[in-house]
């Protein structure tokens, strides 16, 4: 099922393309170490891409074959054993990465207008976190966000949004 981005307008794309150069100029992109050495490298121009004419769904179609296939997962005792890549690390990694970009670019389309961010279900789920359907309709601040998101590059959020993989949550202007 894909996402329902409300607010996916040619401004917003272009403010998505202005986060993710920001993160390349600063060299903090996040690129997903299960990528393959090629997938790592053709990342931010397919990523760039999805966001100037496609959706998450056309990242994670880009995205097939390019992923390792097997990581190393951390076992409780420290150890680490080789696994098999999940069948849909494609599809997480893009819808993740892409509804990072879309909040920092409504973040920053917040601030210049003195609009309002809310928080919706963006991509239904049959089995929605109890965490993430209390936040659903609530407000939240788009400049401390923006720097949450800018600042927590590929790993959780302080203010918990997007609240971790599979999720499906995302915001919306108000």
């Amino acid at each position: 099922m894909a996402f329902t981005f409300k607010n996916l307008t040619n401004e917003t794309r272009r403010y998505m393309a202005e986060e993710v150069n920001y993160d390349l100029q600063k060299n903090i992109l996040y690129i997903s170490e299960r990528l393959s050495t090629v997938g790592k490298s053709v990342y931010p121009a397919l990523l760039l891409k999805s966001i100037e004419s496609g959706t998450e769904a056309t990242l994670a179609q880009s995205l097939l074959g390019k992923f390792n296939p097997t990581y190393l997962r951390t076992n409780s005792n420290g150890t680490f054993t080789s696994v098999k890549m999940p069948y849909n690390q494609n599809i997480m990694l893009a819808e993740g990465e892409f509804n990072r970009f879309y909040i920092r670019a409504l973040c920053r389309i917040a601030i210049s207008n003195g609009c309002k961010l809310k928080i919706y279900r963006a991509k239904l789920s049959s089995s929605p976190r109890i965490e993430s359907e209390r936040k659903i309709g609530s407000f939240i601040d788009p400049e401390q966000l923006l720097w949450d998101l800018r600042n927590n590059v590929g790993t959780d959020t302080a203010l918990g949004l997007p609240p971790g993989p599979n999720s499906g949550l995302s915001v919306e202007l108000v």
